[in-house]
């Protein structure tokens, strides 16, 4: 077999790449058959000299560098990528880029979890369940972790495979190594790893000023350094409180703390020279130590407080626990092991044949046995079909957290509605036409109750003119005098839906006095995305009213201008209404689709589905839809911006294939269409979920360095709209269907019937 590990590798310092190169050594080391090469990720500000295994490196922030790192995988043979998971060694927000890697990976994937958290924050939660969901196995390290990923993150239990963390085997004489470190008449307590706070080690030193009063040739042995990422936080301001602790408790010919890293040949000595090791971390949330394991494999008589990997590893007199941040209780134990070196002995015996059963070889033994298993399974194609079964419940839940008797409240601060930033127009005509949706595909009488608050507070925005102000504030002070030519259109769109689909006739009286007061604005439009929004509106509202020649002449007028806008910046290479793609851009076609339902007109047509196609070119290319990102857009002959991805812009992708399916009846928009739903729920460039299942809401966008988990009104209403606008695609798409399949003689007998 050829495998590929992932992780950090020495000489980085870093205790998943001590793991790596262990494992890559007991299972596809000189020893054995098989062979395997390392990916090892490099942090922001360090270069290393690798070793021959090392094969390809990945930056740690540079997510591109993550998806050529799949492509050379796929090409080189390798039968399994081992992945070393854990949160902090990647790019990204919590490690978000190993996705983008994942996702692209053609191979079997295992990969070992080295931090399961039992409350995990929502895109730990999210990059934990997709990294599952894609591998064929999961190691852990702990049995208590297999409950936490059935219980927390849903994975299979047939999946979770458990192997203990191995350790190296070592074999050192006490007397020899004591006396090699000059350390032969001391008794030695041992402490070894990166620091930092939630070590405890001040809980160590403070169980020793007793101690060392019965036992004066006590010698505490801190070996390790300040972790790299407390370094970067907070310096060595722990080293120093651990000094300036050892000093005011007169411990300075008692305690070393050389703050240096060890290699792992001297580490093993230390531990044989040790009569005791001591682990006093100070909460539970541990699922592995490497050390812990260690000190085990090396038969050190071992103290711990009852995190988790230890309250398992130790049980059965493996070793002893204490309670948490309790020094006397750790002190009585010391005083209990030295008084009585029987039990001293006993228990480092249990220790060392515990720990035989850990070490290196046995555990590659295991790994391998493990990737035989899964490579008799079939390679999970990654690209599945749209099934409606999967999408998530539709809930406004949300909506009402967001919606007071004014509006709807434009912005959140994660899920709390941001009262600060008060009200906008959008927004409530996105509301108003989302609603509408919901009542009209779910029959939804809690949507339908909140029609009136938008449509009121349009009523209220509305100006003598017909322009509409934009902005309120909390207080409902306006906060401007004529709002955008967006949010103009926005509205016109929103009120010809409702006069399309009014739900009584109250509503179409009100509808329409707004909509006609406005109507004298739209030949001043001037912003092209202003005047698609408009056409689309008036498209609605000439569906229920086809007579009105006026209507359908102001139609033609505004088409005009889009299809001259477009000859005019389009060429063979770039067959667009702008010398650029920025946001929204989709409504620019659909909006031609919706005007060619209306007029038989070849020219609109063409330029829609011309300027459609150009459009998928550029954000379907990997099969996935890319939306344009708004840090910096996309100018002609220019590079693409990749980030500040919005949704806004995935629902109106979605609302494009609908309307081309609906005028084609061709799959492929439909096919298109599922796939730009699905953005909403992991088809993206960084495969997570901005949908959120536990608030209903949808995170504002796709970042470079993760998800914006703010999230505000525009956002959820452009995924509801997306939803709703699926449900309904997917409606019309059976009933299509089902008149293909019928003759049109048994059609008439089942009317008949």
């Amino acid at each position: 077999m050829k495998f590929v590990y992932i992780g950090t590798y020495p000489p980085r310092e870093c205790g998943i790449g001590s793991f790596t190169r262990d494992l890559y050594y007991s299972m596809a080391g000189d020893s054995t058959n098989n062979k395997g090469f390392i990916v090892a990720i490099n942090n922001l500000d360090e270069e290393y000299s690798y070793p021959k295994e090392v094969k390809l490196t990945i930056q740690q922030e540079n997510r591109n560098e993550y998806i050529a790192a799949a492509k050379h995988i796929n090409n080189s043979g390798a039968d399994v990528c081992i992945l070393q998971h854990e949160f902090g060694i990647f790019g990204g927000q919590s490690g978000i880029y190993i996705l983008s890697l994942l996702h692209h990976l053609k191979i079997h994937l295992v990969v070992t979890l080295h931090t399961i958290s039992n409350a995990p924050s929502n895109t730990e939660k999210a990059i934990l369940k997709e990294i599952c969901k894609m591998a064929n196995m999961v190691v852990v390290m702990n049995l208590k972790a297999i409950d936490f990923l059935i219980d927390i993150y849903d994975v299979p239990r047939e999946k979770i495979a458990f192997i203990e963390h191995g350790v190296p085997d070592f074999h050192f004489d006490q007397k020899k190594v004591k006396k090699e470190f000059k350390l032969e008449e001391k008794k030695i307590l041992l402490t070894f790893g990166f620091l930092s706070r939630n070590k405890g080690i001040e809980v160590a030193i403070k169980a020793l000023p007793k101690l060392v009063k019965k036992h004066p040739n006590i010698i505490y042995l801190v070996l390790g350094k300040i972790h790299p990422s407390v370094m970067r936080s907070s310096g060595n301001e722990y080293l120093v409180y651990l000094r300036q602790l050892i000093k005011d408790l007169t411990l300075e010919d008692h305690v070393i703390i050389p703050n240096e890293y060890v290699p792992q040949e001297d580490l093993f000595k230390y531990l044989y020279a040790s009569d005791i090791y001591i682990t006093p971390y100070n909460n539970e949330a541990q699922i592995t130590s490497g050390t812990l394991s260690y000190a085990v494999g090396a038969g050190s008589a071992v103290i711990s407080t009852p995190y988790w990997h230890a309250t398992e590893l130790l049980a059965n007199g493996v070793g002893r626990l204490f309670d948490f941040h309790n020094s006397n209780q750790l002190t009585d134990i010391l005083i209990e092991l030295l008084d009585e070196p029987e039990t001293l002995h006993a228990l480092r015996k249990k220790a060392y044949e515990y720990g035989r059963n850990l070490t290196w070889p046995k555990t590659g033994i295991k790994y391998n046995n493990l990737m035989f298993d899964t490579l008799q399974d079939e390679i999970e194609i990654k690209e599945q079909s749209f099934d409606i079964l999967n999408m998530p419940p539709l809930s406004l839940r949300h909506i009402h957290r967001l919606t007071d008797d004014t509006g709807i409240i434009q912005h959140a601060k994660f899920n709390i509605p941001n009262l600060k930033d008060g009200y906008c127009l959008d927004d409530n005509a996105r509301a108003l036409l989302m609603a509408l949706l919901a009542y009209k595909e779910k029959n939804n009488y809690k949507a339908l109750e909140l029609c009136p608050i938008y449509l009121s507070y349009i009523h209220y925005m509305q100006n003598e003119d017909g322009t509409f102000r934009n902005f309120l504030g909390f207080d409902r002070s306006f906060l401007d005098e004529v709002g955008s030519e967006d949010s103009f259109g926005r509205t016109i769109w929103a009120l010809g839906y409702l006069l399309s689909n009014p739900p009584n006739y109250s509503y179409y009286q009100s509808s329409e006095s707004i909509f006609k007061k406005a109507v004298p604005v739209f030949d001043k439009l001037k912003s092209i995305r202003s005047i698609a929004n408009t056409i689309i509106g008036i498209s609605y509202y000439l569906k229920r009213n086809p007579a009105d020649d006026s209507m359908t002449e102001l139609l033609s007028r505004l088409s005009k201008k889009l299809v001259e806008s477009y000859e005019t910046n389009s060429s063979d290479s770039w067959r667009w209404f702008e010398p650029f793609l920025t946001y929204d851009n989709a409504m620019l076609p659909l909006a031609l689709l919706h005007a060619a339902e209306i007029h038989n007109d070849d020219k609109i047509r063409k330029t829609a589905f011309s300027s459609m196609e150009f459009l998928i070119s550029k954000t379907f290319a990997n099969g996935y839809l890319s939306i344009i990102g708004n840090d910096s857009w996309y100018e002609k002959d220019g590079k693409r911006a990749v980030f500040a991805q919005q949704p806004l812009d995935a629902m109106a992708m979605i609302l494009l294939f609908k309307q081309a399916f609906k005028l084609t009846k061709n799959e492929e928009y439909l096919n298109k269409l599922f796939k730009s739903y699905m953005w909403f729920l992991g088809e993206n460039d960084l495969r997570i979920s901005l949908y959120d299942s536990e608030t209903n809401g949808c995170c504002d966008g796709l970042e470079s360095y993760g998800v914006n988990r703010n999230q505000g009104a525009e956002s959820t209403l452009a995924y509801l709209i997306s939803h709703l606008t699926v449900l309904q695609a997917h409606k019309d798409f059976n009933k299509a269907s089902f008149i293909k399949k019928r003759s049109p003689e048994k059609i008439s007998q089942n009317l008949i019937n």
